[in-house]
């Protein structure tokens, strides 16, 4: 069987990992992929936004399954693609991607559909949003509208930093000189949780919870990123939680889209805010999170591809997935400098000892004369797994600490929770 897999991140890594450990007999391939995922799977050398390029390329390999991992192919409608080319692939329609390419869409829909979430307000207008701003009170969020890999979202402590956030995107246009609206939304308060499903068509089956830290120094300090790191299980979530967020939030979700015509087959990522009034949708994202995934998929006892077949092939409620006991916690590795600018191509040393239950997912690396280098600002996911997370912990920040590449950092306060 072969299997292609879309990205060049940690999530791709760990899904790609999945796979090989669960189907012996497939072939895997990666596009473009990185220098951990080229250890398992045959690396395809096609621009990644050059989707019908990888499509032909699918069709003439005679590849059985795709799996997207990035919103921005999803997004640009790479199954859109493939189903013209009558190719199997997991992963939202164009227009069902949407419910994350959009960020006014889906306040928009969450509204229509009475989908628990922050009070907000749609602007494309700098003055407009000036004067929301004047009559908020602080902290408030700023969301840009369309795609900004994790960094379009600001929460605006003063009247100062609002402006300067709305600047960037009305003034010097940092993420889009074409799309100027903005959300301008509550600030809720809570504890936050990665809540997925894979849905297919009316059906769901729920993943395991996770918990990530967006912002990039200790103690939530500093800009937001596209994680520094995440650990599952999560305690505070508990079974009567899950069914109230699958009651309330997932299920209105799905049909709400099924009243829009919009058939969603593949992952919805809801990323929760537990607010004293209960749960509330913070965002969509229509696919695995990073680095959610590299928790979930060490913790998964079942097998990875066979629910994602399922949910194309429309059997998903036949499916089950059993989870291990164990806790998994990740630690992100950055570049210096990340999430602004940072250098790369610098040599990573001491990835070759790994030791018991630690796995290291590779994002921003490739290979260069048989050295591994760095190529991205968040660069490597170090996941240790344990009885506890507190044990996962250990494990994990142990391996940490015999890496090295210069200008590296790390948050040093990943799942340091009360179990």
């Amino acid at each position: 069987m072969k299997i292609l897999v879309v990205g060049s991140g940690g999530r791709e890594h760990a899904i790609c990992w999945k796979i090989a450990s669960e189907v012996k007999s497939a072939t895997l391939y990666a596009v473009p992929g990185n220098a951990g995922i080229g250890e398992i799977a045959n690396l395809v050398d096609i621009p990644p936004d050059n989707l019908q390029e990888i499509a032909s390329f699918a069709k003439r390999e005679k590849i059985d399954f795709t799996i997207v991992g990035p919103e921005l192919p999803l997004a640009d409608g790479i199954v859109d693609i493939f189903k013209k080319k009558k190719l199997k692939i997991f992963g939202p329609s164009q227009k069902a991607s949407t419910l994350e390419a959009s960020k006014v869409w889906a306040k928009e829909f969450m509204a229509e559909n009475n989908i628990p979430t922050g009070k907000f307000c749609v602007t494309d207008d700098f003055i407009n949003a000036k004067k929301i701003i004047e009559k908020s009170a602080f902290p408030i969020v700023i969301k840009f509208d369309g795609l900004a890999a994790g960094k379009g979202v600001s929460i605006a402590q003063d009247y100062k930093g609002a402006m300067f956030f709305l600047e960037d995107i009305f003034e010097k246009n940092i993420f889009s000189s074409k799309n100027k609206r903005v959300v301008i939304e509550e600030f809720l308060s809570g504890e936050e949780l990665s809540y997925f499903v894979v849905a297919g068509g009316d059906s769901f089956i729920s993943l395991a919870p996770a918990r990530d830290y967006k912002r990039v120094y200790d103690g939530d300090k500093g800009p937001n990123t596209g994680g520094m790191g995440c650990y599952s299980p999560v305690p505070m979530c508990s079974q009567e939680l899950e069914k109230f967020i699958e009651k309330k939030i997932v299920i209105p979700t799905i049909r709400g889209l099924q009243k829009r015509n919009i058939e969603y087959v593949g992952i919805i990522y809801f990323g929760l805010m537990i607010t004293d009034r209960g749960p509330e949708v913070l965002e969509y994202n229509v696919r695995f999170g990073d680095p959610e995934t590299e928790v979930i998929l060490p913790r998964m006892a079942s097998g990875l591809l066979e629910i994602l077949q399922a949910a194309v092939e429309g059997e998903l409620r036949r499916q089950t997935i059993v989870w291990k006991k164990e806790a998994a916690v990740d630690v992100v590795i950055a570049s210096g400098g990340y999430p602004g600018s940072y250098i790369t191509g610098v040599p990573i040393t001491g990835l070759d000892s790994i030791k018991p239950d630690v796995t290291i997912f590779h994002a921003g690396t490739k290979k260069k004369n048989d050295t591994i280098v760095t190529s991205g600002g968040r660069v490597l996911n170090v996941v240790g797994v344990g009885k506890t997370l507190k044990e996962a912990r250990a494990k994990a920040y142990e391996k940490v600490d015999t890496i090295f590449f210069k200008d590296m950092f790390y948050r040093k306060d990943i799942a340091a929770v009360e179990e």
